[in-house]
């Protein structure tokens, strides 16, 4: 990492976008090369599935890398302790209505006074709503700040409801207000990243996201724990979801039903929990659909064993930025059928399939998947996912950082597998800046 000396002789870091010599005491390099790296985190619940691995995995890379993270998150009463990711705080935060679990942090005068007593070297955020406030202070405080992208704004917004040309609108006077703000953008994927680069934003960085590919792996199929759920003769679905509006959880019922209709014995098992869980049960039960709805699976060992027992898994979710679940269905054998409307077609690549939102739309999609020999189709999904390891995601976001030692790639489109299989890809890969955002 390039940077001039402090006034005290340490190493200054120049910051991200910030330009040169702007980070002041907070962005210096330690003596040690450590890094501390605050990470500030919304809509983390007990029952989270994605963001809670992401945040879980990056900050056992980040320690392992020698850097020092610490994670803040809202839950019901204040902690403080150490784990495998790091330090991690918990601050008490309300329950949002009608998200099945979600807290927030609140109180920026209490979050400010927190961050100005752990004096970050970085600063991570991952929530563009209400924690964007959090960029600002890290330009006053002259910390080197990143904002990660887990959803698109304009792809929830419409979930939610909102016409197609009102969500565009609102999505792009949100994001210009971001990119202006922090001194990176972190999306996951090409599709993540398309909304920002709308804008004109210049500052944002692609770094994939991981699995675990030794936790996930085909051996965990189980023929006893698939024959609880579905016999010999029937076609084992799988959904690992929130079950929340933005997932659009119910493609999958109406992917069930439009397979029966065709005649298919199909059954599905859906993982996960939401405000949507209660409808969809009704509905399933209306509509005489055989679903067992599993609710929120903490045992990750249980989790991954139904993954592989599943002939396909289903991921509906059409704002979906990477999907997490996916390939760890993916990793487990499974192939994946996905929105085509969300970030899924270019992770899953041809270890699956991808339809409209619609359930006739999805049940083609898997009658095309299982035309496929079985061991051929769970190669392949293994195979793809190979190409995804948390090595190279940590690596990606801390070159994001800036981070000492850090290697920073070339920027251009994923090259070929390297020797131990993980993706060749250039994970830090930086595009248009808004017009006018100088620092």
């Amino acid at each position: 990492m390039n940077g001039t000396p402090a006034e005290d002789g340490s190493p200054r870091a120049t910051g991200p976008a910030h330009g040169g010599g702007r980070a002041g005491p907070g962005g210096r390099v330690r003596t040690d090369g450590s890094l501390r790296i605050v990470r500030l985190a919304n809509f983390v619940a007990p029952a989270s599935g994605g963001l809670r691995t992401a945040l879980r995995e990056l900050g056992k890379g980040y320690r392992a890398a020698g850097h020092r993270p610490v994670l803040v998150v809202p839950g019901e009463r204040e902690s403080d302790r150490e784990t495998e990711q790091g330090r991690v705080i918990t601050l008490p935060g309300p329950l949002l209505p009608g998200t099945g679990g979600y807290r927030v942090l609140t109180g920026r005068a209490r979050i400010a006074g927190l961050l100005e007593e752990l004096a970050p070297d970085r600063l991570e955020v991952s929530d563009r709503t209400t924690l964007r406030w959090t960029g600002k202070w890290a330009r006053r405080a002259r910390i080197p700040a990143v904002m990660v992208s887990h959803e698109t704004a304009d792809g929830v917004l419409r979930t939610w409801g909102l016409p197609e040309g009102a969500a565009r609108r609102t999505a792009d006077a949100l994001n210009i207000r971001t990119a202006h703000t922090y001194a990176r953008v972190v999306c996951t994927t090409a599709f993540a990243e398309r909304e920002f680069v709308r804008v004109g934003a210049r500052n944002v960085v692609r770094a994939p996201l991981g699995v675990d590919l030794a936790e996930r792996h085909p051996a965990l199929r189980d023929p006893g724990l698939r024959a609880r759920y579905a016999c010999a003769a029937e076609t084992l679905l799988v959904m690992c979801s929130r079950l929340s509006p933005e997932k659009r959880p119910g493609t999958a019922l109406d992917a069930l039903e439009a397979l029966r209709r065709r005649g298919r014995r199909a059954v599905l098992v859906v993982a996960g929990d939401g405000p949507l869980r209660a409808r969809l049960a009704r509905r399933a039960r209306e509509r005489g659909l055989p679903v067992t709805f599993l609710g929120h699976v903490r045992d990750r060992a249980f989790l991954g064993a139904l993954q592989a027992c599943a002939d396909v898994c289903l991921a509906p979710g059409p704002a979906e930025t990477f999907g997490l679940a996916a390939l760890e269905a993916m990793a487990c054998g499974t192939p994946v059928v996905a929105s085509a409307s969300s970030a899924l077609p270019e992770v899953i690549g041809p270890a699956g399939a991808v339809a409209q939102d619609r359930g006739e739309a999805f049940a083609e999609a898997v009658e095309l998947v299982l035309e496929r020999p079985g061991p051929d189709r769970r190669e392949a999904a293994r195979a793809r996912a190979r190409r995804f390891g948390w090595d190279a995601s940590v690596a990606a976001f801390l070159a994001a950082h800036d981070a000492p030692g850090a290697v920073r790639q070339t920027a251009g489109r994923a090259g070929p597998a390297a020797p131990d299989g993980q993706e060749g890809t250039a994970p830090v890969r930086p595009v248009a800046r808004p017009a006018g955002s100088g620092r």
